[in-house]
């Protein structure tokens, strides 16, 4: 008779709950890891309010920590051993096309939310689970933090792309629009490649709290015009990289009078709802503008994203706002889309 374990499903807009399913076995080159935590993003929060759109039944969660279990009779054994520490990631690109053959598998053409992981009863990611079969490509091992911090190494690992894809160089001024969790560890990342970083938000507790983090500037855009202080921090030239972090469309157009000759604008977050800003493609290509849309991370981000929060380079104790049990996995949900968190984590 199979062994148990839960699973949290969404079941409909607003609606999640524990369900009892058979645990998978490892087998072949997957190993059986257990769940010990996984932090909702902001994308699992859209399908709980019916933003993202799912079939339903579905089991989201994708900033996952875990140890493994048990390996099937192919992992290799010199790499892999019950008891490694890991995170979970990259489970949805395909491993086949061309742009995962070509190390870009964080533009899969083929990437795919709701796609059904194997030993899942339902479709999804699946991390919202006590256990899950996993591929050894899609793990990778950390030590020396919980692992709840260990659960925003997903998140880390995002904006180590999106900070490599904009050529952050040492003596560059940054700016980051918005102060939630993703542009707080653009903060960090940034200023520890040797750029100076402004950071924009409205919100005056999260403007302090970039400071700490490494921002040598603050704006808050409701009491200051962004552009014109862009211009006085540095001198007229303006930002050599602007990272958009909001999903709000009017943002993008603000950015267009921030970013300096030559300058770069990263499109970070997702636009809600989805619209279309207008722009001047004669001062695009006049003044040699580069806009970049960055989404996800590829297996060199997570390695690098393990080690340094593993290491200490980056603490993600700051980002983890509550932690509840799985029991309580409605309550969790019903406290992240509030919107006043960084990460509520989960554990299982």
């Amino acid at each position: 008779m199979s062994e148990k374990m839960k699973t949290a499903v969404f079941t409909d807009i607003g609606q999640i709950e524990l369900e009892e399913c058979n645990r998978p076995e490892a087998k072949g080159n997957k190993a059986l890891v257990k769940i010990d935590a996984c932090a909702i993003c902001t994308w699992e929060q859209r399908v709980y309010t019916g933003v993202n759109k799912v079939e339903f039944p579905f089991i989201g969660g994708h900033e996952i920590a875990a140890h493994i279990v048990a390996l099937g009779e192919n992992v290799n054994k010199e790499e892999w051993a019950v008891g490694d520490k890991v995170v979970v990631g990259a489970t949805l690109q395909c491993r086949n096309c061309f742009f995962c053959k070509s190390g870009n598998s964080q533009s899969c053409d083929h990437f795919n939310h709701s796609a059904h992981l194997e030993g899942m009863p339902h479709k999804g990611m699946g991390g919202l689970s006590e256990y899950m079969l996993v591929s050894p490509d899609c793990m990778f091992k950390y030590d020396k933090v919980t692992p709840q911090e260990a659960a925003i190494i997903e998140p880390v690992s995002c904006v180590v792309h999106s900070v490599e894809a904009a050529q952050v160089q040492m003596g560059d001024m940054v700016l980051v629009i918005g102060c939630g969790i993703m542009g707080l560890l653009h903060v960090e990342i940034a200023s520890r490649q040797g750029a100076s970083v402004i950071v924009s938000d409205v919100n005056e507790e999260r403007l302090k709290i970039a400071k700490s983090m490494g921002a040598k500037y603050t704006v808050n855009p409701k009491k200051e015009n962004l552009a014109e202080r862009v211009m006085e921090i540095t001198k007229g030239i303006k930002a050599q990289v602007i990272f958009d972090t909001t999903p709000i469309a009017s943002v993008v157009e603000d950015a267009f009078q921030c970013v300096s000759n030559t300058g770069k604008i990263v499109l970070y977050s997702s636009i809600h709802p989805a619209k279309k800003v207008p722009f001047d493609p004669g001062w695009m290509h006049s003044k040699s503008i580069q806009m970049i849309g960055t989404a996800n991370s590829n297996d060199r981000d997570f390695v690098r994203a393990a080690r340094m929060v593993s290491e200490g380079v980056i603490d993600t104790k700051p980002f983890i706002s509550e932690v509840y049990e799985k029991e309580d996995i409605k309550a969790a949900f019903e406290s992240a889309v509030q919107g006043d968190k960084f990460r509520v984590v989960v554990n299982f």
